[in-house]
């Protein structure tokens, strides 16, 4: 395997299964459109699942953990010991993506890829470790170019671990205090815009606090500005662990053929890197929800996504795709099921 491994080509859409699934939903009996955003939902899975009648059941939900060197600079409200304490609640069934899960019956992946305050080895946690956090982006890369390129390997085989399951969905969520300041300062440059305009509080910073989180993303990108030439070096110089293997994870969803749902804020940032590396990529992404976070809403503009939910939601772990999946599931029931205007004796609209 190259390097570059997430150059190839995603996999095409079926356009044939989507023509059928329009045709379809034509004949339910229902005035069209009037199921809003579930309609053209249930076409675009039968494109991405390759069957006119798509289903999302078997879920496959992966948590990418690490921390960041920045939270030096004082841009959490909380310590970086939280990181590998969560990795516990997490396989201990108490977090709320753990609820989430056990109640749609999906698999649960925790990998830790570098927590600062490593505990002993939990049961059920994949130990990656490519090392203690990232170092302090105000100093110098966040990674090296290695881990980089491990970290987006890691999303990848989480990717091929779900689709030798029979995974018909791919959920990524996030671990690591600090997170949000890497995440903003990638937006920044994604979206080219200065960080007063995205970032947010986070787990909870107050006025002073985001003023300061400001600060600190600005000097970061003035520090890297003459060396961000690209999406995998700004992913290396400001980015982190898990946003690396996320933004892996949608890659190999996209050549292996896999619909994913984006999660929020840190997600998203993870998908907009994944589809500047890969601009194949964005065909098979669907966005869960639109977060409280400020630079949420701007991300997903850029990427032309429209959310499902729009619940004020800031917890991450992948908690808000997971909300969405009931929704998805759904459209697909409706799509499937409803009878059309033949089968239940229904006059349909008028020529």
């Amino acid at each position: 395997m190259t390097a570059q491994w997430w150059q190839t080509a995603a996999k095409p859409l079926d356009q044939p299964m989507q023509a059928n699934a329009e045709a379809r939903q034509q004949q339910l009996t229902k005035p069209s459109g009037s199921l809003g955003q579930l309609e053209p939902l249930a076409i675009q899975l039968a494109a991405l699942q390759g069957r006119e009648r798509p289903r999302v059941e078997r879920i496959w939900i992966s948590i990418f953990a690490g921390d960041h060197g920045v939270v030096e600079e004082g841009v959490s409200a909380y310590p970086q010991a939280v990181t590998g304490q969560m990795l516990a609640n997490f396989v201990g069934g108490g977090a709320a993506i753990s609820v989430l899960a056990r109640q749609l019956r999906a698999t649960l992946e925790v990998l830790d890829l570098g927590t600062a305050v490593p505990g002993a080895a939990l049961p059920g946690v994949r130990q990656l470790r490519l090392g203690p956090g990232t170092q302090n982006f105000l100093n110098g890369p966040a990674m090296s170019v290695e881990q980089t390129l491990l970290a987006l390997q890691a999303g990848r085989d989480s990717l091929l671990r779900a689709e030798q399951a029979g995974s018909e969905l791919f959920i990524g969520g996030e671990m690591g205090i600090g997170n949000t300041s890497a995440a903003t300062a990638l937006a920044c440059w994604l979206l080219d815009c200065p960080a007063a305009e995205l970032v947010g509080p986070g787990t909870g910073l107050d006025g002073d606090g985001v003023a300061r989180k400001a600060r600190v993303i600005e000097a970061a990108l003035a520090l890297h500005g003459p060396a961000l030439r690209g999406p995998l070096e700004t992913l290396q110089r400001l980015g982190g662990f898990e946003i690396a293997a996320l933004a892996g994870a949608y890659l190999a969803c996209a050549q292996r053929g896999v619909p994913a749902l984006v999660d929020g804020f840190i997600c998203s940032v993870a998908a907009m890197l994944a589809a500047r590396l890969n601009p194949g990529c964005r065909d098979w992404l669907l966005f869960a929800h639109c977060g409280a976070e400020p630079g949420h809403r701007r991300v997903l503009e850029a990427l032309e996504a429209a959310p499902l939910l729009h619940l004020g939601l800031r917890l991450g772990e992948g908690s808000g795709a997971a909300l969405a999946v009931p929704l998805l599931q759904l459209a697909c029931r409706l799509h499937d099921e409803m009878a059309t205007f033949a089968e239940a004796a229904v006059a349909p609209r008028a020529p």
